[in-house]
């Protein structure tokens, strides 16, 4: 999706560099922390990644309220697939059909680019997203547990 969308005064766009505080803010509010820095070169970096990964913001009133990242997925033991690695909207915006706009960008950005299907992970103790994917036509598949270990140097 390229072209700029507009519904119910919420504009859903591509992600722009001069966006990076906002979307800082939101990852914020999503239980996670990242430096600004690493935020904008992220962001500036995303282009070199435009066939296999998208960010779309959404827009009320100029102000960013909601993000959603969105990549290719290859797996040798799955068909190819689109998966949603974050998205957030604003609190005090919420209830508004922001998520469901956001995730509208995604799937279509995601049919474009060839995925028959569109996963998303959600954590445990996240009870009202996962209301939220069931109701915007995604079915629970599976649960995972996920382990990570840091690598040194």
């Amino acid at each position: 999706m390229s072209a700029v969308e507009h519904r119910n005064e919420i504009v859903v766009r591509p992600v722009e560099g001069g966006d990076a505080a906002a979307v800082g803010e939101l990852i914020v509010q999503l239980g996670y922390a990242r430096p600004l820095a690493e935020v904008q070169r992220w962001i500036e970096e995303l282009p070199g990644y435009a066939e296999r990964q998208a960010v779309f913001v959404a827009c009320e009133e100029d102000q960013v309220v909601g993000w959603i990242e969105v990549s290719l997925e290859r797996r040798l033991q799955t068909a190819p697939f689109a998966l949603i690695g974050g998205l957030v909207v604003r609190d005090g915006v919420r209830g508004k059909g922001i998520g469901r706009l956001l995730c509208e960008a995604a799937e279509r950005w995601s049919r474009e680019h060839g995925a028959g299907v569109v996963r998303v992970t959600s954590r445990s103790t996240r009870e009202a997203a996962h209301q939220f994917y069931l109701r915007a036509g995604y079915s629970q598949v599976k649960i995972s547990l996920v382990f990570e270990k840091r690598l040194q140097g």
